[in-house]
């Protein structure tokens, strides 16, 4: 075979559709969005480059990296391990199959961390931990939304903590990480304790794509609730009186977080979505 008789190369519209077709065939509901962003990924471009030169010829590298990605996509592996990264509060941060892929509903815990009155903390700098930080997205999030916090990551997993490392230094942000199982080797007495820990309960329905996700992050005995409550019990023990403990955990388990704090000398502040904000009294 000469080279004049190899398939020609793919434009953009074609290989998107085709990617799309095949998507589908597989159940995946976001078909179209998925196949863009592969190869707007492999092409190191946007998608509205992808929308603008749909004639365009796809060069053989790229199809090459395209294919790649979309056969990993047909086996249900999650567009943010295909591609690297994840935004967060409107910033990338790496994403590895090392970690937890960041979701918009964590979003709720800075949230609620703008509505807590930090400036009326005894110091300039009050202590934040992000306990079980996995990428860093909550630690590193709320040190570039408040400048003025100590802010400190903690994990169980090295693997993770490399990529919060990398994620930091990606944005530019000084947080010290600790590996620790919760607050256990965290020697500081903090201000704020913030959390996205396993919540799981192993016999929820899930998507087929938090088979690709680390069961470590996510997946707790007690219905979920065992290494959350496990948390209340250390922050009682290191905060004083008005310090905060900000949780994320499924909405139908608030009530139980809620009544177990309440017997830990926490009370409600407020929820929001997924989050949950306590306060040492």
């Amino acid at each position: 075979m000469n080279a004049n008789s190899l398939p020609p190369m793919p434009a953009i519209k074609d290989w998107l559709a085709n990617a799309s077709r095949q998507l589908l065939d597989v159940g995946v509901p976001s078909a179209n969005l998925d196949a863009e962003i592969i190869l707007a990924n492999a092409m190191s471009k946007d998608r509205t480059y992808l929308h603008s030169r749909t004639e365009q010829i796809i060069d053989t590298d790229q199809i090459k990296q395209a294919d790649a990605g979309l056969n990993l996509r047909i086996k249900r592996v999650p567009i943010a391990y295909i591609i690297g990264h994840k935004e967060f509060y409107g910033r990338p941060f790496i994403t590895t199959p090392a970690v937890l892929i960041p979701r918009p509903e964590s979003e709720a815990i800075i949230d609620l961390l703008k509505q807590i009155p930090i400036s009326h903390f005894p110091t300039p700098n009050p202590r934040l931990v992000d306990v079980g930080t996995g990428s860093g997205i909550l630690g590193i999030t709320a040190k570039l939304e408040f400048p003025n916090l100590n802010v400190t990551l903690t994990d169980v997993s090295a693997d993770a903590l490399q990529i919060a490392q990398q994620n930091a230094i990606k944005l530019s942000v000084d947080v010290p990480v600790i590996q620790s199982d919760l607050l256990q080797n965290y020697t500081e007495k903090p201000d704020i304790i913030i959390a996205n820990l396993p919540y799981v309960d192993k016999v929820w329905e899930r998507s087929t794509e938090t088979h690709f996700e680390p069961d470590l992050a996510l997946f707790a005995d007690n219905h979920g609730l065992a290494l959350i409550e496990k948390l209340i019990v250390q922050a009682n023990k290191l905060l004083d009186q008005n310090g905060y403990l900000v949780l994320e955990a499924d909405p139908v388990q608030h009530e139980s977080i809620i009544e177990y704090a309440n017997n830990q000398s926490f009370d409600l502040v407020q929820k929001l979505d997924y989050a949950v904000a306590l306060r040492r009294r």
